[in-house]
């Protein structure tokens, strides 16, 4: 369970006093997620999210957050948004962390990812990067290539215990990343804005086939709009056992298209974003499978099942790789 910070019967009264959005009926942790501690609140005025902000969220950001999910939805986008206390703050201190109450989004994230889902989240990754335009502030990706070797130093005394050579496998792997990163060396830059990064299918609401609601903008970020494509192929088209689905690719890249046409540079590009992609949630996921204590109420993601990732788009060198 997604719960880092227990919150007291009694500090919640006290919290929501400070709001006008009736009395709590119910309270409750939900499951999803591993970055903060995520409960849903029942009032008698609805249903709301509280987040308590853990772990690699900066605290300093909070307000890019909060402003780009109220610009995200003046442009269509339908996403949480930031319930303000009598006194207009939305950003405010429980149980020693800095907490929010959001808006309550109808529908249900797919446990198991059709066919049919693929093509709708497209559309709607695009007409988020097109809302995204006129919201001007900038925040660097903190978790962009920068960050990577850093994060598989942090992990190498435990890298081989999760499995056997992995350190010396992600060491070779980043000759295939780094210097053919966008924007690096002779390579083009691509367009950027800002990108979700992190629109995995418990970050996407739907009502039957419908996308209904997108959340959880926590490692939202000004970036190259094609590695979000790049991150979503990675959590999207692969099965259980690791293999790719093509089928899905193609119906996400022509969702996308639908709404945003992709430059040959971004399509010649989307190999490389990948395996970079790859590689962001292989290292965040070795990290907290190596220091995540025994008894926290969360359970780290295998880190493996992006290695499984990472090997299929080394072995990709275009764009028909992935169905287009």
């Amino acid at each position: 369970m997604a719960v880092y910070t227990d919150v007291s019967d009694e500090a919640l009264s006290a919290f929501l006093a400070d709001y006008a959005i009736g009395e709590l009926v119910s309270f409750r942790g939900i499951a999803e997620g591993v970055e903060n501690s995520n409960f849903q609140l029942r009032t008698t005025q609805g249903d709301f999210i509280l987040t308590l902000y853990e772990k690699r969220v900066n605290v300093q950001e909070l307000p890019w957050f909060l402003g780009l999910m109220q610009h995200l939805a003046t442009e269509g986008v339908t996403c949480p948004q930031p319930v303000a206390d009598k006194t207009g703050e939305t950003l405010k201190i429980l149980a020693g962390r800095p907490a929010a109450i959001t808006t309550f989004l109808p529908g249900v994230w797919p446990r198991k990812v059709r066919g049919s889902h693929c093509r709708p989240l497209g559309q709607a990754l695009a007409q988020l990067h097109l809302a995204g335009r006129s919201y001007a502030p900038v925040r660097h990706n903190s978790l962009g290539p920068a960050a990577w070797v850093p994060l598989l130093n942090s992990c190498r005394s435990g890298a081989n215990t999760v499995l056997a050579g992995l350190e010396a496998e992600l060491d070779a792997a980043f000759a295939h990343i780094l210097p053919h990163w966008p924007g690096r060396e002779q390579n083009p830059e691509l367009p950027c804005g800002q990108i979700h990064a992190d629109l995995f299918p418990d970050n996407v609401f739907f009502l039957h086939d419908t996308v209904s609601g997108l959340i959880d903008f926590y490692f939202a970020c000004t970036d190259f709009l094609a590695y979000d494509i790049a991150i979503c192929l990675n959590a999207w088209c692969f099965e259980e056992d690791g293999a790719f689905n093509v089928t899905f690719a193609r119906q996400l890249l022509l969702g996308y298209q639908d709404v945003r046409a992709l430059t040959d540079a971004e399509l010649a590009a989307l190999p490389v974003l990948a395996r970079g992609a790859a590689m962001r949630f292989l290292l965040t996921r070795l990290y907290d499978w190596i220091n995540t204590p025994a008894d926290a109420l969360v359970t780290p993601k295998n880190p493996l099942d992006y290695l499984k990732r990472l090997r299929f788009h080394l072995a990709t060198e275009s764009v028909d790789g992935y169905g287009l």
